[in-house]
């Protein structure tokens, strides 16, 4: 009987643990939520956001378009309707999506309603993507308070959040990538051809003419 006592005491500590587990990990999922928005270039969008405290991941893909599964081939040769765009995962109790709005906004030029810098096209062009009411307010509030700082017209549009399609692997994590490729200006490692190309397409320039002190992710 004692032997019987122990071994149900045994399966009943790991029933516990196991449950206990369980509930950690659905609280954690809990307390992450998921801003997505397009910025242009999403390398360039990953690479920025993933700087920031409370940000734990930010995964490349395409949305607000009407194929389904597409290639970036498909994308960047246009007709599918998609953006290049990333969802931002965070944690609200470090950073708020008003936060993370507003570094958006400062992060890119929503002033150009063609692309990004020296990317043009559908597929660069920004916006941000809310699911419900709470979310689209939040991105209006954050737009008209943008504007009223660069005193421009902010041509970004909000649209309701679709489906989001992961973009290639190669693509994810690319600014830090060491696979070496070829390029122009010869072999190179992601992580350098990310830089040589963020460089000449001109867009730390630009958001630095445009935000000054403002811009959160570029040097003086």
């Amino acid at each position: 009987m004692n032997h019987l006592r122990n071994i149900k005491a045994t399966v009943l500590a790991i029933s516990i643990a196991v449950g206990f587990g369980v509930q950690t990990n659905a609280a954690k999922a809990a307390e992450t939520e998921t801003l997505t928005v397009a910025g242009g270039c999403f390398w360039c969008v990953e690479a920025d956001f993933e700087s920031v405290d409370g940000v734990s991941e930010v995964i490349s893909g395409y949305t607000g378009g009407t194929v389904e599964n597409p290639t970036y081939k498909q994308v960047v040769r246009g007709g599918t309707g998609h953006y290049e765009a990333v969802q931002i995962e965070y944690d609200p109790a470090e950073v708020s999506r008003e936060q993370l709005l507003s570094l958006f906004f400062r992060s890119v030029d929503p002033t150009d309603a063609g692309g990004q810098f020296c990317d043009r096209g559908d597929s660069y062009r920004t916006a941000i993507f809310a699911q419900g009411a709470a979310e689209e307010e939040a991105a209006k509030t954050a737009k008209a308070k943008a504007a009223a700082s660069l005193g421009q017209k902010i041509v970004t549009p909000i649209l309701p959040a679709s489906d989001f399609y992961e973009a290639e692997e190669y693509h994810q994590d690319y600014y830090k990538g060491d696979r070496l490729i070829i390029t122009r200006f010869g072999p190179k490692t992601q992580a350098k051809a990310y830089k040589a190309y963020r460089e000449a397409c001109g867009r730390d320039e630009r958001i630095r003419q445009l935000w000054g002190d403002d811009a959160p992710f570029v040097g003086s």
